[in-house]
């Protein structure tokens, strides 16, 4: 069975980074598309990066520059770097995988997709927590 499974949030000041890691295991790594993705307290979930099995990434406008999506694909493990963060980059983290070619989320537009992004499964989710 496919499993996700983040680490790595925590509790840190405005500016200061983060590292997030998805440890992925059920499914063949690399087949399509990994993304993540976050939700804010009363807000929307919303796209944060996405990366396609050739390793072209995108990002939400809102975190270009700070956030940068990568994958180990001989670790079956997708990670988010991020740097510079700010008080409302505060969420609930999740990691997900599309494994259907072409994807929606590595391709699509964002603004299109449902709620679920066009994913096909999903981690349980890494708080982030940016004091200012």
């Amino acid at each position: 069975q496919v499993e996700l499974v983040e680490s790595g949030g925590g509790s840190v000041q405005s500016g200061g980074s983060l590292r997030l890691s998805c440890a992925a295991s059920g499914f063949t790594y690399g087949t399509s598309c990994m993304g993540w993705l976050r939700q804010a307290p009363g807000k929307e979930r919303e796209g944060v990066a996405g990366i396609d099995r050739d390793g072209v990434a995108r990002y939400a406008d809102s975190v270009k520059g700070r956030f940068m999506i990568s994958q180990d694909s001989a670790k079956n493990t997708l990670y988010l770097q991020m740097n510079s963060l700010k008080p409302e980059d505060t969420a609930m983290y999740y990691c997900a995988a599309e494994l259907g070619y072409p994807s929606s989320f590595c391709s699509g537009s964002w603004s299109e997709l449902g709620y679920d992004y066009g994913m096909d499964y999903w981690g349980k989710g890494a708080l982030v927590t940016v004091s200012s």
